[in-house]
């Protein structure tokens, strides 16, 4: 079976991110064939048009990240009912100079925790609607919007409830089945 090197990046700039350590305990319970990699964003300035003709070496450096990449998983907080902000600046730069999106056709999957009860339902919509505009296949269905709570990772790192590990279990295994099935139909270097 092949393994697919999915790029992740952590919504959240912060040492100590919830998301981060969510992102940790999630890849302990996922199948064997996804392979992960933390694409950091956090050297990156403020995107402006300005860069395009000369491109700094941190985004030419995000961008090939990006595109050697088999699939990417956004593992993010909700800022404000939104995306936050450095990940939004980070897409940006992804997404430039006009013509080379290195978004294009890659699959991508959307998840994240928050203390909130609708966990990071608002702003996981916001992401899949930049998503969609560039071109990258989405898992869409199951959705994992999960309410971080004390006690829900615990001192090994992993989930502590068995049900939600399961469910997340599940989530990577749709993961992985949707990477498989959108790289059988469009393979990487194919658009």
């Amino acid at each position: 079976m092949k393994t697919f090197n999915v790029g992740y990046l952590i919504g959240s700039a912060a040492k100590e991110s919830i998301n981060r350590k969510f992102a940790h305990a999630l890849f302990k319970l996922a199948p064997e064939g996804l392979a992960f990699k933390e694409i950091s964003w956090r050297d990156l300035p403020i995107y402006s048009y300005d860069y395009d003709a000369d491109y700094p070496q941190a985004g030419r450096d995000f961008k090939k990240a990006i595109e050697a990449s088999d699939a990417i998983l956004i593992v993010t907080p909700e800022y404000n009912r939104s995306v936050p902000g450095g990940l939004k600046n980070a897409i940006d730069w992804a997404s430039r100079p006009w013509g080379t999106n290195s978004f294009a056709n890659i699959p991508s999957g959307v998840i994240g925790t928050s203390p909130g009860a609708i966990g990071t339902a608002i702003g996981q919509q916001h992401l899949r609607s930049i998503l969609g505009f560039l071109n990258s296949p989405q898992m869409n269905a199951p959705e994992a919007y999960i309410q971080f709570k004390d006690g829900m990772i615990n001192d090994a790192g992993e989930i502590a409830d068995a049900s939600t590990a399961e469910f997340l279990r599940n989530y990577l295994k749709d993961f992985h089945q949707f990477v498989t099935r959108v790289l059988t139909v469009l393979p990487r270097g194919a658009g």
